[in-house]
């Protein structure tokens, strides 16, 4: 058997909860290695994402304590998709199946396992999916709900309730690197590369420590980043509106014609300056969305790296 699992865990500030998720990530593995599911030389992969605390540090700590863990630290902070792309493309050679997941404990440890049995039976890629959200305040439940169904309804398509706790095979991760984009958006590039896949469903825990790395305005502007990223139906949406607007004013032009020949008069004031600002709101958002997508054109254009890898602490088995 060769089955050699690598779980790939992107930190950023996670000081206080990385020597509690190492220690199960291990006793987890070590499991599944007794129970001949995976390889003697499967490894934990932390990436560090530029952290401003003792992160990498305590990486170092581990690696040269059991060479299970290994550790990649990137030359500076680049987002989670791209430490989770850094972490993907630098192990997939190393490993026949890869788990990406977060380092806050908050993803069931546990759905590994299934995931692993869809994995022998043929599965190229296993999405773990929240099974509920009963543990959610309202307001997180109908953001987080909310988020992939505008993700959906936009034309990014996602997996519902899916973020980034999944497995994918080496055949899986070759198809992945053929995507070159510098605006990432992983969850909806995965769907995109096809092969089979399959479900697991999970209850997500409490965070174990530390605070959350994604509030509400970065959710926001991770929709945004993932939309703009994944769809040009924004760009439709404005042609839609301008050929809207067209036919009102045209509806209006024949009213205030039909007004002018029957001889009333029309003050028109405010009517006049509700059309001037919703044209002109409607016009500055228009030119916002189309200047979303040219900044994109002008990133891509550069071919800028996506990342870079200072040091990659790593054993071979």
């Amino acid at each position: 058997m060769d089955n050699k699992l690598y779980l790939v865990i992107p930190c950023y500030n996670e000081q206080e909860v990385l020597p509690e998720t190492a220690g199960r990530l291990k006793e987890k593995l070590q499991s599944l290695i007794e129970k001949e599911k995976i390889a003697e030389g499967s490894r934990i992969v932390f990436v560090n994402d530029g952290s401003g605390d003792r992160t990498w540090e305590i990486i170092k700590e581990l690696h040269e304590a059991d060479s299970i863990y290994s550790g990649i630290n990137l030359s500076r902070n680049r987002g989670h998709q791209n430490a989770l792309l850094a972490g993907l493309m630098t192990v997939k050679d190393h490993a026949e199946l890869v788990i990406s997941m977060d380092a806050d404990l908050q993803d069931d440890v546990n759905a590994i396992d299934e995931m692993i049995d869809k994995y022998l039976e043929g599965t190229d890629i296993v999405y773990g999916v929240r099974s509920s959200r009963t543990k959610d305040t309202f307001f997180k439940k109908a953001t987080a709900e909310g988020f992939y169904k505008l993700m959906n309804t936009m034309g990014a398509n996602t997996v519902f309730n899916h973020a980034d706790y999944r497995l994918m095979s080496r055949r899986a991760l070759d198809g992945l690197a053929e995507f070159g984009e510098v605006n990432l958006f992983l969850r909806g590039i995965v769907p995109m590369i096809g092969y089979s896949w399959d479900v697991v469903y999970y209850e997500r825990g409490e965070r174990f420590a530390g605070e959350s790395k994604y509030p509400l305005g970065k959710m926001v502007s991770f929709a945004v980043e993932g939309i703009t990223s994944l769809s040009t139906k924004p760009l439709r949406m404005i042609t839609g509106l301008g050929f809207f607007i067209f036919l009102v004013s045209i509806g209006m032009l024949i009213y205030s014609l039909i007004r002018h020949f029957m001889g009333a008069t029309i003050v028109g004031w405010t009517t006049l300056m509700v059309s001037v600002w919703a044209i002109g709101g409607l016009i500055l958002l228009s030119l916002g969305v189309v200047g979303e997508y040219i900044g994109k054109i002008y990133l891509e254009t550069k071919m800028r790296p996506r990342y870079l890898i200072e040091q990659f602490l790593h054993e071979d088995a």
